[in-house]
């Protein structure tokens, strides 16, 4: 014999019925079978609303009362019942009626009468389905639970009366023997009598019970979804069934928040050692969950990952409770006494505070009796006032294997860490099954998926990205995310995901990933971008390895950095502002960086794609000492007078490099020096020298009246009247047999910028086009430098670099 219990999705409509009727006559062939029942979807909580609405006076509990009955008539005339089975039906929702408009007129729904509004959902559901079975199989029938199903009087959640129940199941089923029965679920009754209920997921229980009563040979658990899974699949889309469980593995996860089966189902099975199966009504060939005693161990540490919302923490404290007995006795009995269930505890080993974890609906009730328990204790300062704490949730790591694996623990709260999810308390079970931690309820969405990730999931590193700036270097690094993404995913396991784009007009965001196909038009219809709403959507999401992208050259973007890295998310930014401000605010940033684990990458600063940052930084941490630098670190400026000659107007070269997109929008800032002292700087810093901007030299070389222009269009105009200057300059370095490059140096702690004549031999004569290089003269390399050179400007290098960042983050 088979019990078989079906959920209220399972039988929600006639449709899913069916379903279930046909599973039943195809289990049936190999021998009988028993099927509990829920109410229809939804029902429980319509009769709970009519009737809150009755006691409250409110005249809508009518046509709540309505739906109820349209709802099961409109399932009878789908199946086409007879009209006897119909007026069966109108009878009982003609009582429910009755009994609804007696709340009314008392105005008074007691646990009691609340048990008998809502034993009317699964009485009416088992018995329409019952007939619409009766119409395809003449072996079945239906028996009523409250006739065997006996428990005491605590209304709402009531306790089973094992033996009394037993006998009576047994002795039923031996007297009406059907290959199939229907029994509704959830319901029971007292030995006086009256109506009761087993608490909301109690047809779980009530199958449980008849199987253990009749050593059934397996009982089944039919749902919406193939199984227990290994996290909440609605949050953690890689969350997949497990195949096996043991009935302990069950109960912890049960517990913790896993609503597939409820939590008191797994004992009376377990009692009888009968297997529990978890199956989908709507996807009846997949494997779905198997709990039982022997369980192959060898599928992995951990099973499970799961969470309980809506925790309060207590915390009773005091000097007073060192070495002094009977705290915890006092303190737990007055919760016994005041039906207050506990959750979680954890004591520290000073006995200095007790902490204990509970439902965030009781917290001001313990607050109340605790601290009327204590108040003798707490007027003489011996112990503190409770200390209630809420917004919180616990998550736990569930499996048998816990037990005797060293690592668990650490791999835990490590992965959370990495992620800012800040541990308010642990408590690991004696059985050593699960590890649980409280933490904010804002996190543990983030907490779930880490550690899902960590403990399931092949190490695939999802990186997800919110770029600032989508322009010409931004929509280039788009399009390279957009080709490479596959490529990244199969050969280095890194999933790159961008979450939010935007502009300076709009923004838009996807927690699962903005389509990179289309992402202009669901830009260009996005909503409207503010400085602040976009930092807050970013935080508020949440998301783990979450990465802010400053592709601008917005000062006040550069200064939010701090904002992005203080909640944990990297930062990775082209814009050289933020490393070249004051250098408190330099080192600030990158304090926070290593205290909040969020790195903070912007090779691209100096170099577009070239690795000049990276190499420094090699250089610096094995143990290298810089004694000098001498770079070409503009390559818009090199652009520009390696094309300069007799013939080409510099006016004219400059124009083509900013159409070019070789200089800034505003090419004044490059030849300013700006651009270039900004760079030379970083470097001085991350060659852990400290120095300001305005300590280093600028050796303009634009006459004042161009060098004083009020705007881009003055500039361009005052260049032209100038161009017989700049032919002059480049004619006389040419008759010393020179060129002129815009060069930065850094000797002996002093800097410098300022356009030079190179001579035949150097490395910088025959540096072309827009390329870059920069020479590091260390403790090593003390004769010939060490030289990185290549391509230094250009929206194809810079995206390059920006995104060769970003992959690197996936390696830390």
């Amino acid at each position: 014999m088979k019990v078989l219990k079906f959920g209220g999705t399972s039988v929600a409509s006639h449709q899913s019925i069916s379903a279930v009727i046909r599973n039943l006559l195809s289990q049936s062939s190999s021998g009988p079978v028993i099927a509990v029942v829920s109410a229809l979807g939804g029902v429980t909580d319509l009769l709970q609303q009519a009737g809150e609405q009755a006691v409250n006076q409110d005249q809508s509990y009518k046509t709540t009362l309505a739906q109820i009955r349209e709802r099961h008539l409109e399932v009878v005339h789908e199946f086409d019942l007879s009209k006897q089975d119909e007026k069966d039906i109108t009878a009982i929702l003609d009582l429910l009626d009755l009994i609804v408009l007696g709340l009314f007129a008392i105005g008074e729904f007691s646990v009691m009468s609340r048990d008998k509004v809502l034993s009317f959902g699964e009485w009416m559901s088992s018995i329409i389905i019952s007939k619409a079975l009766a119409k395809q199989s003449s072996n079945s029938q239906w028996a009523d639970s409250r006739e065997l199903i006996v428990t005491d009087e605590q209304f709402t959640c009531a306790g089973l009366l094992i033996d009394e129940t037993k006998i009576r199941v047994r002795e039923y089923f031996k007297k009406n023997q059907a290959a199939i029965t229907i029994m509704p679920g959830f319901i029971s009754r007292s030995r006086s009598g009256y109506i009761t209920t087993l608490g909301r997921g109690g047809s779980d229980y009530t199958a449980a019970i008849v199987a253990a009563s009749l050593e059934a040979e397996e009982l089944q658990i039919w749902t919406d979804v193939s199984g227990m899974y290994t996290a909440h699949p609605k949050w953690v889309k890689q969350a997949f069934p497990i195949e096996e469980l043991s009935y302990q593995e069950a109960m912890e996860l049960s517990h913790f928040g896993a609503k597939v089966i409820y939590p008191p189902t797994v004992q009376p099975a377990l009692q009888k050692q009968i297997p529990i199966r978890v199956k989908n009504t709507f996807a009846p060939e997949d494997q779905g969950t198997l709990i039982s005693a022997k369980v192959n161990n060898d599928r992995g540490i951990i099973k499970g990952i799961s969470h309980l919302p809506d925790i309060a923490l207590i915390t009773l404290e005091g000097n007073g409770m060192v070495g002094i007995p009977g705290f915890s006795k006092r303190l737990f009995e007055t919760l016994s006494l005041n039906k207050i269930n506990v959750v979680m505890i954890t004591q520290a080993s000073s006995e200095h505070s007790i902490c204990v974890g509970i439902q965030r609906e009781e917290c001001e009730r313990a607050r109340q009796v605790i601290d009327g328990e204590f108040a003798y204790e707490i007027s003489l300062e011996k112990i503190n006032p409770i200390l209630v704490e809420v917004d919180l949730c616990i998550v736990a790591v569930i499996g048998d294997n816990i037990k005797g694996h060293q690592g668990v623990s650490g791999k835990m709260f490590s992965a959370l860490g990495q992620n800012n999810v800040n541990i308010r308390a642990i408590a690991q079970g004696a059985s050593e099954r699960n590890i649980s931690a409280v933490i904010d309820s804002r996190d543990v969405k983030k907490a779930v998926n880490t550690l899902h990730n960590s403990f399931f999931e092949k190490q695939v590193n999802r990186l997800n990205l919110f770029i600032k700036g989508v322009g010409n270097v931004g929509g280039i690094l788009l399009e390279q995310i957009r080709q490479q993404r596959d490529h990244l995913l199969n050969e280095l396991l890194v999933d790159v995901r961008v979450c939010g784009i935007s502009n300076s007009r709009t923004m838009v965001f996807s927690e699962t990933g903005i389509d990179l196909d289309n992402w202009q038009e669901e830009l260009a219809s996005g909503e409207t971008q503010e400085f602040d709403s976009w930092m807050n959507r970013i935080i508020e999401m949440n998301l783990r390895n979450s990465v802010f992208l400053d592709v601008t050259a917005s000062e006040e973007v550069a200064m939010s950095y701090s904002n992005y890295l203080r909640k944990s998310i990297a930062v990775v930014a082209c814009n050289k502002i933020a490393c070249s401000s004051a250098y408190h605010n330099y080192r600030e940033l990158k304090s926070l960086a290593r205290e909040y684990h969020a790195p903070f990458l912007f090779e691209t600063n100096v170099g577009a794609g070239l690795p000049v940052i990276n190499t420094l930084k090699n250089l610096i941490n094995s143990g290298d000492r810089i004694r000098s630098i001498q770079a070409v670190l503009s390559g818009s400026l090199n652009f520009i007078f390696n094309h300069l000659d007799a013939t080409n107007s510099f006016h004219d070269i400059v124009l083509q490099a900013q159409q070019e997109g070789y200089t800034e929008p505003d090419p004044r800032i490059d030849l300013s020096g700006v651009d270039v002292m900004r760079k030379i700087l970083i470097l001085i810093r991350e060659s852990g020298v400290p120095m300001e901007l305005e300590d280093i030299g600028n050796e303009s070389f634009l006459p004042n009246a161009v060098d004083q222009a009020g705007s881009v269009d003055e500039f361009f105009a005052l260049l032209q009247k100038e161009d017989a200057f700049f032919t002059e300059r480049f004619v006389d370095a040419q008759k010393k047999g020179c060129k002129l490059k815009y060069v930065a140096e850094f000797t002996d702690g002093k800097a410098k910028v300022g356009l030079k004549e190179i001579r035949e031999g150097h490395p910088f004569y025959n540096l072309e086009g827009k390329d870059n290089i920069v020479l590091f003269y260390t403790d090593r390399y003390s004769e010939q430098p060490l030289i990185i050179k290549g391509a230094g400007a250009g929206s194809e290098v810079t995206a390059s670099g920006l995104f060769g960042d970003v992959i690197s983050l996936a390696k830390n």
